[in-house]
């Protein structure tokens, strides 16, 4: 019992396959009330106006501000090793994703 006296807390995460996996993601909606922020991330297929939400994220307000602080984190130190990431038109929906437009 002494011993975990003097061990730094940690938190035991478990992962499974399925969630390991991931889900790709390539828009983000953002939304929040006075006590949430809820963050839907969808993927846009090209030439199809409509697309499902593949996963939500529900946060606090503190939570929140703690995720934007470790992107912007992780962001800068991806940017020292891999140079700038270059920005595209970020009011701009991905509907054509720059490629040519679908025919039947």
């Amino acid at each position: 019992m002494e011993e975990n006296k003097n061990q730094p807390n940690q938190i035991d995460i478990e992962l499974s396959e399925e969630v390991a996996e991931g889900i790709y993601s390539n828009l983000a909606i953002i939304t929040h009330s006075q006590s949430e922020f809820v963050i839907d991330f969808i993927k846009m297929m090209p030439g199809v106006p409509k697309a499902k939400v593949k996963s939500r994220i529900v946060l606090t307000p503190q939570h929140a501000k703690r995720l934007v602080k470790a992107l912007n984190d992780n962001v800068q130190r991806f940017e020292q090793v891999h140079g700038k990431i270059k920005d595209s038109d970020l009011n701009a929906l991905p509907l054509s994703f720059g490629g040519p437009t679908a025919q039947a």
